[in-house]
Formats: C-alpha cells, sequence, structure tokens
C-alpha cells in the first residue's frame, strides 16, 4: 500500500504524518532523516494495528498543487 505522507519544516528541522494513519508520526532534523523515521513509523504503526486486531486502513488521502 502506498499512503501521502505530508513534511512540513519546523523551526528545527522537519516534521511528517499520515493523513490515513492518525498518530502516526516523525521528526527529524533533516528531510532525509525524517523521510526515513516515517517510513519506519508507518511499518511500526501498521504492525501494532495488526497486533491489536485491528483493521487496517487503505489509503484514500490523495494531493494536489494548486497554482496562484
Amino acid at each position: 500500500m502506498k499512503y501521502v505522507v505530508v513534511y512540513e519544516p519546523t523551526p528545527t528541522g522537519w516534521s511528517a504524518y499520515v493523513p490515513d494513519l492518525p498518530g502516526c508520526v516523525a521528526a527529524g532534523e533533516t528531510r532525509e532523516e525524517t523521510e526515513r523515521l516515517i517510513r519506519e513509523a508507518v511499518a511500526f504503526h501498521i504492525e501494532g494495528l495488526q497486533q491489536d486486531n485491528e483493521p487496517i486502513p487503505e489509503p484514500g488521502a490523495w494531493t494536489q498543487t494548486v497554482e496562484v
């Protein structure tokens, strides 16, 4: 499955979250570090859902850019 990940710069680095997986977040000093951490967070999040016999959310978020 492919999930949308939102990356945002912060005063101290980068943060990321996955809209389809509430609570699945990561933060790092660089975008590259944050990309690695969010991949690990998604895997960990899904593993936890499976262990708790919870349904795995289907990807549903989508993105689009708007030029103004």
